[in-house]
C-alpha cells in the first residue's frame, strides 16, 4: 500500500468557519491572513477534493492533517475547537485515496475529547477513523510543553496510534521561504531532542512522526554525543521521519546516521511535491518500497512500538 503522511487539505467546513472569523487565522475569500506573515492567495484548486482526488490517483493512502502553521492549535479553546470541529467534520468524510490525522487544541488538551474523536468516526467501526494526532512542534519543544500534552499522547499511547509532529506558526520577516526554512527547522529540532530527553521517557510504547525529516535534527547526534549525551549508536524505533521538502542527498545523510527504516514518504501537498525517492528509477525501488510502504505501515499499524 502507497502512503504520502503528510498533505493539507482544507474541506469546505473549515474554509467557512475560517471565513467566519475577523481575526487571524481567517479567510477573506481565499486570502489567508495570520499574525506575523503577509497576506497569501491560496489556489482553491489546491483544495478542491475531486482535484486533489486525481493527483494522488497512484497512492493508496493519503493523509491530510491540519495547517498547524495556522496556528488554529494554539488558539484559545473557544475558538480552536469550533475549527477544529469542523476540520474533523470533513476529514473523516474524504473519498479514497484519503484517511486523516486528528487535531487537537494544545491551549485545551482534553484526553476525553480525544479519545471520541479517534473511537467514534461517522460511519466507520470504533478505531478505525482518524489516524493519530498531528500536533505543533511549537507545543513540544520542552519539558513543560510535553507535559502539558502528555494526557494526549497517552490517548495515543494506549491506542497504538501514532503522533505526527509537524511546524507550528512562524513569524516570516524575510523572503517568502524564510518561515519554511529557518523558525520551522529550529521548532523541529527542538521538538526531536525535547522528545528523546523528556517525552520517550513517559511515553515509551508511543509511535513519533516528526515531518521534514525532524529539520535535520538526527545529523547533530555527534555534537550531541561530544556534549555527554548517552545511547550512543542506538537507534529508537519507534521514531520515524517524513521526508517533504528534501531530496535525495539530505535522505542519505539521515539514512547513514538512523538507517532506511526510519524514513516514511510525505510530499506536503498542495504547498510542496514529493522529490525522494523517484518512483520511475530501478536503482529505488527497494528505497521506494520502504518509505511508500512498508515503514509506513509499520508506522500507522495498530501495534506498539518495542
Amino acid at each position: 500500500m502507497s502512503v504520502d503522511v503528510h498533505q493539507h487539505l482544507w474541506t469546505p467546513s473549515l474554509v467557512d468557519a475560517l471565513r467566519r472569523r475577523t481575526r487571524p487565522p481567517f479567510l477573506d475569500g481565499w486570502t489567508l491572513v495570520l499574525d506575523g506573515e503577509p497576506p497569501y492567495e491560496a489556489d482553491p484548486a489546491d483544495h478542491d477534493v475531486e482535484i486533489r482526488r486525481k493527483r494522488n490517483a497512484h497512492l493508496d493512502l493519503a493523509l491530510v492533517s491540519l495547517s498547524s502553521p495556522l496556528g488554529i492549535e494554539h488558539l484559545p479553546p473557544e475558538e480552536a475547537w469550533p475549527l477544529i470541529d469542523a476540520y474533523h467534520a470533513d476529514a473523516r468524510a474524504l473519498p479514497a485515496p484519503f484517511g486523516a490525522w486528528a487535531a487537537a487544541p494544545v491551549t485545551d488538551p482534553d484526553p476525553v475529547r480525544l479519545a471520541h474523536v479517534l473511537d467514534h468516526a461517522p460511519g466507520q467501526a470504533p478505531g478505525r477513523g482518524l489516524a493519530g494526532l498531528q500536533l505543533p512542534a511549537t507545543a513540544l519543544g520542552d519539558a513543560r510543553g510535553l507535559a502539558l500534552a502528555a494526557p494526549l499522547l497517552d490517548v495515543l499511547e494506549e491506542r497504538g496510534l501514532p503522533l505526527f509532529v509537524h511546524p507550528g506558526p512562524a513569524a516570516a520577516p524575510g523572503p517568502a521561504w524564510w518561515a519554511a526554512v529557518v523558525p520551522y527547522v529550529q521548532q523541529m529540532h527542538a521538538a526531536w531532542y525535547a522528545f528523546e530527553a523528556f517525552g520517550r521517557p513517559r511515553h515509551p510504547r508511543l509511535k513519533v512522526c516528526f515531518a521534514l525529516l525532524a529539520g535535520l535534527a538526527p545529523l547533530h547526534r555527534e555534537r550531541q554525543l561530544s556534549r555527554g549525551a548517552a545511547g550512543r549508536g542506538l537507534v529508537d524505533p519507534g521514531l520515524f521521519l517524513e521526508t517533504s521538502s528534501y531530496g535525495p542527498r539530505a535522505a542519505d545523510a539521515v539514512i547513514r546516521e538512523l538507517g532506511i527504516d526510519v524514513l516514511v514518504a510525505g510530499s506536503d501537498q498542495p504547498y510542496a511535491e514529493s522529490v525522494w525517492p523517484d518512483p520511475g528509477d530501478p536503482a529505488q525501488r527497494a528505497i521506494d518500497h520502504a518509505v511508500r510502504v512498508a515503514n509506513p505501515g509499520r508506522l500507522l499499524s495498530r501495534k506498539e512500538s518495542p
